[in-house]
């Protein structure tokens, strides 16, 4: 292969990649309600809890157990996944820390 081509094909997926990485698939369903957790001790202190979330899998919703994490630095706070409706479906926008 030709420095040409491997440097058109490098050029494209870089110029892709960030398209795939903010790809979003919408759900016809809604998710069901959220299952209650009960948060056992912190496992010290700065730890925050996360807590579960519906997360869709392929063809049906899985629920992801909340945990104990420490925040990635002084000030952040986690703001939780949750679902917007949009277009007739559903898209999930995932937690994260702010």
């Amino acid at each position: 292969m030709s420095v040409k081509k491997i440097a058109l094909a490098i050029s494209l997926a870089l110029t892709l990649a960030p398209a795939a990485s903010i790809a979003q698939v919408a759900i016809r369903i809604g998710p069901p309600p959220p299952v209650h957790e009960r948060r056992g001790p912190s496992p010290g202190a700065g730890y925050v809890w996360i807590g579960g979330h519906q997360h869709y899998d392929t063809d049906h919703y899985a629920w992801t157990a909340g945990h104990y994490d420490r925040p990635p630095h002084d000030g952040a706070h986690w703001v939780p996944s949750r679902y917007e409706h949009r277009n007739g479906g559903y898209v999930e926008i995932e937690g994260h820390w702010q």
